[in-house]
């Protein structure tokens, strides 16, 4: 079974920017956004907090979440948590690889430069 330090080793190996954090967290920074990188055996969680979601007109914004979950992403989806929207991802920590964690800090990636635009202004924030 895979565990915290094998995580570590993947993303010293990546060259991605980290901290570690209390919990077996690391911190990611990806364009320039914070991703929380979870080890909970037996699962390893990505996710981060995009945003807000609006109090009003919800519905544009939903619906374009859905359809990306549905069509642009493989790994993650996006959700609520708290009224927030976040895009968490979830990997099974036993048969961890290097290259599932990697694509799925580069759908991450991707997401957060394609898409977060549009996010952001269907949620009403600059």
């Amino acid at each position: 079974m895979r565990s915290i330090q094998d995580v570590e080793s993947y993303l010293l190996r990546m060259g991605r920017p980290f901290e570690e954090a209390n919990d077996g967290t690391f911190v990611v920074r990806v364009n320039g956004v914070s991703v929380a990188v979870r080890v909970a055996p037996p699962l390893i969680f990505a996710r981060v907090v995009i945003g807000p979601a609006p109090k009003e007109k919800r519905e544009e914004l939903f619906a374009h979440l859905l359809r990306l979950n549905a069509g642009a992403l493989v790994h993650g989806a996006y959700g609520l948590e708290d009224d927030q929207i976040i895009l968490a991802s979830a990997l099974e920590l036993e048969n961890l690889d290097y290259n599932e964690l990697d694509a799925v800090l580069a759908e991450v990636d991707l997401a957060l430069a394609q898409q977060l635009p549009k996010i952001r202004e269907l949620a009403g924030q600059k």
